[in-house]
């Protein structure tokens, strides 16, 4: 892709870039409006000319094509990054593309308009790539043809993505450990593995990013700060991601959230277990910690290639957004963008584990709701409000009881706003309280009778009362 825009202007990259991501806003506007009227309402119809000419004048002399490649989209051969504001319509369109096996999407030059509506009716008729094809061939759509998605693609079944997503994750706690136990710092940074590491991690967040966050939910209590740097991790790429963040600089946050507990190391680690109250000059070696990782790490930069970036999240991970919190700094200034994500996920991961000193962990919602609360000293407000709308009104692994007796664990969150409260939910007990190893539903089904969803969350409900390991259900779903 590179070579191919290599000759063209970053003016012309922006111009493509922007009609790519148009024209998903619109196909995404073009579907709910097809749902609630008919194509011939008047709405429908001024959407329809909108997207109708963003189309034409990128397929004047050849086709303009939007893909699917790697779980994102190009348009015209141009990756597609999208913000948190358009992050809604990218998924919808993603999981209604997918889900159908369409690979990809021809806009040809002689493309009508009134085939493009025949499109969106059809669509919306077709639950499948076969029914889609043969329904586009009635309506007599030519000029619009769809590719299906390789076999390679599809061939991957959710087990085996969720297998592969499991083995890189645990593959960084391998790696973590190693940086962590070696007795030379300079041995311990193996920078192009690391890297490597991370691209595969993103990967895996663009690809399977509900299942990453179920493997959040993995807590080993005696490697805390090992599982604690992997989530942290994990989460600060997924919220950058949501944030505009180029790769490389996702590569970037994603190495810097890695080693952000780094200057744990010199911290006996009977003082980061003691169940009980820290005495002050004990509290004191816990806030040297920061000062620790970012020296580390600056001694290491030169050598090793270590992100500038990293070094400003090892230091400044516990300064809060009115400037206090630990280590105290003289210089008012405001602490970097990566160190503001790198504190809000820090705080959600600790404050959702068990620890020796605190037995009983925050669920996902009250996590989130007390850092709502905390917002204005704490966290970046934006920033927070940015992490909330990604994690959901109930996170990926919250336990919810259901209208119809059921219990639930939330697997996948809806990416559309106004559906925030009807995730995908694995049912793991029946309405007398047994449990089963159900199967996943859609909270947005119907009953086709009554128009009424046949599912819908009563309340969230604490894990730790009932005895469930949340992480054990996803880790099942890797298991041959």
């Amino acid at each position: 892709m590179e070579t191919i825009y290599s000759s063209l202007s970053m003016e012309t990259q922006r111009e493509i870039h922007q009609t790519g991501v148009e024209i998903i806003i619109r196909l995404h506007t073009l579907l709910k409006l097809a749902r609630l009227y008919s194509v011939n309402n008047v709405l429908f119809q001024q959407q329809l000319l909108l997207l109708y000419q963003r189309i034409k004048e990128n397929s004047e002399t050849e086709p303009a094509v939007l893909k699917i490649r790697e779980g994102t989209f190009f348009f015209r051969n141009l990756r597609l990054r999208f913000v948190f504001a358009n992050y809604p319509a990218f998924k919808t369109i993603l999981q209604e593309l997918s889900r159908r096996e369409i690979g990809a999407i021809f806009f040809y030059p002689e493309l009508t308009q009134e085939e493009l509506k025949s499109f969106i009716a059809c669509f919306l008729q077709s639950e499948n790539f076969e029914a889609l094809i043969n329904n586009l061939t009635s309506a007599q759509v030519k000029c619009l043809q769809i590719e299906k998605a390789s076999e390679m693609a599809t061939s991957v079944g959710k087990k085996e993505k969720n297998r592969a997503t499991a083995r890189i994750y645990f593959s960084g706690l391998l790696h973590l450990k190693d940086a962590f136990e070696s007795e030379d710092p300079q041995q311990a940074f193996r920078l192009n593995t690391t890297r490597r590491l991370m691209q595969a991690l993103f990967t895996h967040v663009v690809e399977n990013e509900a299942f990453v966050f179920g493997l959040t939910n993995i807590k080993n209590y005696d490697e805390y700060t090992l599982n604690h740097s992997i989530n942290v991790c994990l989460l600060a790429m997924a919220l950058g991601r949501r944030l505009g963040l180029d790769r490389q600089e996702l590569i970037e946050l994603g190495i810097s959230a890695f080693f952000h507990d780094f200057g744990k190391i010199e911290t006996p680690k009977e003082i980061l277990d003691k169940p009980a109250k820290l005495e002050p000059h004990e509290r004191a070696i816990i806030e040297k910690h920061p000062h620790h990782g970012a020296g580390t790490l600056a001694a290491l930069k030169e050598i090793k290639g270590i992100p500038l970036r990293a070094i400003h999240v090892a230091m400044e991970h516990h300064i809060k957004e009115d400037l206090s919190g630990y280590p105290r700094t003289f210089k008012k200034r405001s602490t970097h963008l990566f160190s503001k994500i790198v504190k809000i996920v820090d705080y959600f991961d600790a404050i959702t584990t068990k620890r020796v000193y605190r037995p009983r962990a925050f669920t996902r919602e009250e996590a989130l709701s007390l850092m709502l609360e905390q917002a204005s000293q704490e966290f970046h407000p934006q920033l927070l409000r940015v992490f909330v709308q990604m994690m959901g009104v109930y996170p990926v692994g919250s336990v919810v009881a259901l209208s119809t007796g059921e219990v639930g664990l939330v697997v996948e969150t809806n990416p559309e706003p106004a559906m925030a409260l009807r995730p995908k939910v694995k049912i793991i007990a029946d309405r007398e309280g047994q449990k089963i190893d159900g199967p996943v539903v859609d909270l947005t089904e119907k009953d086709p009778a009554t128009n009424k969803y046949l599912r819908t969350i009563v309340k969230g409900l604490d894990p730790q009362k009932y005895n469930l390991k949340v992480a054990d259900y996803f880790i099942a779903s890797t298991l041959p």
